[in-house]
Formats: structure tokens, C-alpha cells, sequence
């Protein structure tokens, strides 16, 4: 399959009018739909945006890929469009971005869609196919520009299928690449590192972890053989193959922006050796970019809350629905005892050893996830509760990590006995053995916290909920946000229903405040503004305060300095009203659960969640710019 039949005049733009990120991708989105590719434009966008949160596909060299992998793509699609003047896409080298190329991939798409898509990744490495892009002068010059390079490249693979690489190469390297979507990031660094090598002289073999599954696998003869070996992935691979090899592990942008810089690494015999049970982040830290100890922390701990959040939503929202239940018909009916069991008495039981296992998971890999399991239900049935969980998990991943230094020395022979015996005994035994004097500690402190919290006056609540609110609109799905609904997640589990009535509302608040300025300040936005606009009205009332990253990336300044006072207004109205919801998400459609289901109360905490939406929409509607 060829790029050109993925890439159609009807979803090409030779001149763009867009003049911001979050333009472009409208426009983009427009024209696939426009065009029939898409089943759902929003389902679409919202998978793009997921996208961009995790990385931005801004690549630098005046190249932008936004792209999706969803089962709103109707057909898989390629959208081009370009900008002479240039267009801020937050691009890894800062500069602007003139060629965009919006990949749409279905949910179902087969591996030659996947390659096609990911084969034009690749191509805009080549800086003379960009120059050519920039220069055509119709939509025919783009798509001959394609085809020529694609028939150039077909040729080249041809020549290397059929020539013969000495086995005595001067140096011989392996790379693995990866990205979360595995549609570009993956192929453009694989290819980057490809081309980086040939130049010296170097024979290199690259693996591809992408959506068509893995290409390229590495064979154990090629990583014996290996002088270098390179991990440049953001999503998980195989690493157990690697043990005791000095391996380089940076992320996937950097096989694309810094291949040369990586291949000096990988040669160096300063990276150290890896080991274990395929446990990337003991060594990932290392690397540059993740040499923080606080983001270490904060990955593993979002690991944990990643997994646990299903077992919190589903259970919080069926054990409010018992309450309404217990209301309506009284405590002795079937529907609220089969609800409760459920919801508290299973899922809810579940969530604090589910949280430990998957942060010691992330910690030391599947070695970590036993005693972390058992650590984290050590700490549930000894009411350590929230806070128990997290020492359990952090506990039981590095009390994993040193196992298995401690058991690297052990003779060949013991290798087998190592892993299925000695490991899992000890993890298991010493973790066990220090949550065994933890946790009577751990629950008095968090009896403590729930006590406090508990005996906290109007005033303190009032205070409690600002901060809460403040911190949920200070970057909207980022660590300060997440952190707040941690809190209020285990303030829930502990009991004290208060903060996260006032996190829900000040999570509601951004989108809706923004929607608010769109509507009646219609002039200061463009109609994609507009129409994104309207979204976040839906998008807030579901407690989805993402939908005002859009807006935020755009105008930073404003929208977050309009989010925070109207979410902290929120938060502490909610504590004034002394709210309490017993439900962890929701927002509208869980409302009705509010303080038992109090029609005075619920009327309260929906008057909280409109004076903060409000004031949001008016300061950033009035301090908004105009369209130029």
C-alpha cells in the first residue's frame, strides 16, 4: 500500500489559516471529517488531545504528526497542511512548525495500514523531502513529492535486502524502539538511530515496538554480539533478554532528536549493566531526563493510582447508589445490600492492595506485584488505609529491587531455583515481616488524620477546600491536579466525605468557566474556539477538567489564572455549605447523591459549581485578547 492511498486531495490543506497549535488540529479534524474518514470528530479529537498530553508530536525541524489510533476513525487517513509563515506546536527544538501531517488510524486498522502510516514518519527525516514539501507549488506537486520519495526508499530497501554485511563490522549496535500511539515516534526513532549509524560505518538492527505489533525482534545471538545496545521507548519492552548487558534507556524522542549522542553512549562501557526481571526504571533513572528523584516518585505513585482508580470509581459510585437505595426503600431491601457487597465490601476492599502492588509493580516489575499485593491487604485489614497502602508499595518495590541485587551473585547453576523460589520467598517474607511492626503505626496516624479531618470547624473546611480547589485547576490532569484527587480519594475511603465534594466541584469548574466565555464573549474566539467551547460544557459537567487543556496551551496565562480563583471558589464554597459526596466521580450525574440525597444540599453544591464556573467565564472572557 502506498502513502498516496492514504493521503487524498480531499484531506489535504496547501495553505493553512490556522495561527495556533490547537487551530491546526481543528482545522485538521474539519477537514477528515469533511472529507468522511471520521465516525466521531469529537471521539477523535479527544484521542488526539490524549495524545498530545502525554508528548507533544511537535518534532522539531518544522515537522508536527499529530496522531490517533481510534475506533472514531472510520477509515484510516492521512491530513496534510502547511504553514509558509510558521506555527508554534511546542516542538522539541522550540521552533516553529510549517508541515503537518494529522495520521488517523482505526481501532481495527491492519498491519499494512499501520506500516503505510508509519512509513511517511520516516520520510520526513530526509531534510531534502521537507525542502521539497515547502517548495510545491499544488496539492499534485505534494503527492508527486510522496511517491517519488516512496519509490526512492523502495529501491534503497531493495539494495540492502540484497547486499552482503561482513559479520566483522567495525561496531555492531541494537536499538528497541517505542511509543505509547506506535504509529510515528516509534519509526521516525528507529530511523534516526539507522541513519546515524550507517554514517559512521556501523551496522545497526533495530526493533520496532509498534501498533502492528513488534518488527525486527532482537534474537539472543544479536544481543551477544551486540557492542551497544540502545532502549529508546516511552511504553514497556522486553527487557529480561538484557540481563547483565550495559544497555543506554532514553525516551523516544530522544532515538529521534538525539541518535548520535545515544550511539556515543551505547559505545561508551559507562551505562550500567542491567539487571533483573525486566525492570526498566531502576535503570531509566540514570538518564538525564529522569534523574529527578521526585518524578521517579511521582511515576510509580501514578502507576498505582492509574490502576487503582477503577476499583474507586466503580465501587464509590455503587456504594453511593445504596445509599439512595437505603433512603428510598429503607436498610432491608436486596438492591442496597447487593450493591454494598459489591462496592464496599469487595471493590473498595480491593483498592489499597491494588494501589500497592501496581506502584511496587512499577518499581521492581512483576517481582514487586506479590508482596506489594500482600503488603497493601496487610495495611487494609489493619485499617493503615490509604496512607498504609502507599509505604506498602513503595516498600515492597524497592525492598524487591535489593533482593535482587543480593541474589545476582548466585551461582549459574541456581539460576532456575532463583527466580520461581528464593526471589518471591524473600520479597515476600521481608516485606511481610516489616508491614507486620508498620502497621499498628500506620493506623493510628491515619486514625489521626481521619479524627482531624473529622473535627475540622466551617472555617478550616472552608480553607481546605480552596487549597483543593486552587490545586485542581493549576495544570488540569497534571501532578498537582492529581495529587488533590488522591487526597480526596482517601479522605473518601477514610470516611470524611468533605474534600472530595470540593475537588469534584473545583474539577468542573475550568471547562465550564470556559465554556462560559466562549458562549458569550463569541467575538474573542475563532468558531473552532467556539465549537471546542461548547464541548466543555459537556466535558465539565462529567468532571473531564482536561477539556480546558486545549485552551490552556494557548493562552496559559489567562485560562489558568482564571481556573484557579473560580475552582478555589468552588472548593470553598462547598466547604461553607459543608458538602459531602460520597461518590469519587461523576459530577452532574452523581450529584443527586450529595449529603444523602438532600434536595437543599444538592441546590447548594450546584449553586457552588456555578459561581465558580461563572467566574471563570467572566475574568477570562474580559482579559481574554481579541482575535487579531
Amino acid at each position: 500500500m502506498k502513502i498516496s492511498d492514504l493521503l487524498k486531495k480531499d484531506t489535504m490543506i496547501l495553505n493553512l489559516s490556522s495561527s495556533s497549535k490547537e487551530e491546526v488540529l481543528d482545522e485538521l479534524i474539519v477537514k477528515l471529517d469533511e472529507a468522511g474518514r471520521l465516525n466521531d470528530r469529537t471521539k477523535y479529537k479527544e484521542a488526539i488531545l490524549t495524545r498530545e498530553q502525554q508528548s507533544t508530536t511537535g518534532l522539531g525541524e518544522g515537522i508536527a504528526i499529530p496522531h490517533a489510533k481510534t475506533a472514531a476513525v472510520k477509515t484510516p487517513a492521512i491530513a496534510f497542511g502547511r504553514s509558509t509563515s510558521g506555527i508554534d506546536f511546542e516542538a522539541l527544538d522550540g521552533q516553529p512548525s510549517h508541515l503537518f501531517f494529522m495520521i488517523a488510524a482505526s481501532e481495527g486498522a491492519n498491519n499494512e495500514h499501520l506500516a503505510t502510516l508509519s512509513k511517511l514518519s520516516t520520510f520526513l527525516m530526509d531534510e531534502n523531502f521537507r525542502k521539497n514539501l515547502l517548495e510545491a507549488e499544488s496539492l499534485e506537486d505534494i503527492i508527486a513529492t510522496i511517491d517519488n520519495k516512496e519509490a526512492e526508499e523502495e529501491k534503497i530497501e531493495h539494495e540492502e535486502e540484497n547486499a552482503s554485511v561482513s559479520e566483522d563490522s567495525e561496531k555492531f549496535l541494537l536499538g528497541v524502539t517505542g511509543c505509547p500511539t506506535g504509529i510515528a515516534h516509534t519509526y521516525m526513532a528507529a530511523d534516526a538511530l539507522k541513519k546515524e549509524a550507517q554514517e559512521r560505518g556501523y551496522k545497526i538492527k533495530v526493533e520496532t515496538n509498534g501498533s502492528g505489533g513488534v518488527k525486527g525482534k532482537l534474537t539472543a545471538e544479536d544481543i551477544e554480539r551486540a557492542d551497544g545496545i540502545i532502549v529508546a521507548a516511552d511504553t514497556k519492552v522486553d527487557m529480561d533478554r538484557f540481563d547483565g548487558k550495559r544497555i543506554v534507556i532514553a525516551p523516544v524522542a530522544d532515538g529521534v532528536r538525539k541518535p548520535g549522542l545515544l550511539i556515543d553512549r551505547a559505545l561508551s562501557g559507562e551505562e550500567p549493566a542491567y539487571r533483573g526481571s525486566g525492570n526498566q526504571s531502576d535503570n531509566a533513572d540514570t538518564n538525564a531526563n529522569k534523574n529527578s528523584v521526585g518524578a521517579s516518585i511521582y511515576k510509580h505513585l501514578m502507576n498505582g493510582v492509574s490502576n487503582m482508580l477503577p476499583f474507586v470509581i466503580g465501587g464509590g459510585i455503587l456504594i453511593a447508589l445504596s445509599f439512595v437505595f437505603e433512603t428510598v426503600f429503607g436498610k432491608d431491601n436486596f438492591i442496597r445490600e447487593l450493591l454494598m457487597t459489591i462496592g464496599s465490601e469487595n471493590a473498595f476492599a480491593l483498592f489499597i492492595p491494588v494501589l500497592a502492588a501496581f506502584i511496587a509493580m512499577s518499581i521492581a516489575d512483576r517481582p514487586g506485584f506479590a508482596p506489594g499485593l500482600i503488603a497493601g491487604y496487610m495495611a487494609f485489614n489493619n485499617d493503615a488505609g490509604f496512607l498504609g497502602g502507599l509505604i506498602a508499595g513503595f516498600l515492597a518495590g524497592y525492598i524487591a529491587l535489593l533482593v535482587r541485587r543480593l541474589l545476582s551473585q548466585m551461582p549459574q547453576a541456581l539460576e532456575g531455583l532463583r527466580t520461581i523460589l528464593f526471589t518471591p520467598i524473600l520479597n515476600i517474607l521481608i516485606t511481610g515481616s516489616i508491614m507486620f511492626f508498620l502497621v499498628a503505626p500506620l493506623a493510628s496516624i491515619n486514625l489521626g488524620l481521619q479524627n482531624w479531618l473529622g473535627n475540622l470547624g466551617t472555617g478550616n473546611m472552608v480553607i481546605l477546600g480552596i487549597v483543593l480547589g486552587a490545586m485542581m485547576a493549576i495544570d488540569m490532569g497534571g501532578p498537582i491536579n492529581k495529587a488533590a484527587y488522591t487526597f480526596g480519594i482517601a479522605m473518601l475511603d477514610a470516611g470524611n466525605l468533605g474534600p472530595q465534594a470540593a475537588v469534584m466541584a473545583a474539577g468542573m469548574v475550568p471547562p465550564l468557566g470556559i465554556a462560559i466565555a466562549t458562549t458569550f464573549w463569541k467575538h474573542k474566539f475563532t468558531k473552532q474556539q467556539r465549537e471546542s467551547g461548547r464541548t466543555n460544557y459537556i466535558l465539565g459537567a462529567s468532571f473531564i477538567t482536561e477539556g480546558a487543556i486545549p485552551f490552556a496551551a494557548a493562552d496559559p496565562v489567562r485560562v489558568i489564572s482564571a481556573s484557579v480563583i473560580g475552582a478555589a471558589v468552588a472548593g470553598g464554597l462547598t466547604g461553607l455549605f459543608q458538602i459531602a459526596l460520597p461518590a469519587p466521580h461523576g459530577g452532574i450525574f452523581t450529584m443527586f447523591l450529595v449529603n444523602g440525597s438532600s434536595f437543599s444540599y444538592i441546590g447548594l453544591y450546584a449553586l457552588a459549581i456555578l459561581i465558580g464556573s461563572v467566574i471563570t467565564g467572566v475574568i477570562y472572557g474580559i482579559i481574554k485578547k481579541p482575535i487579531s
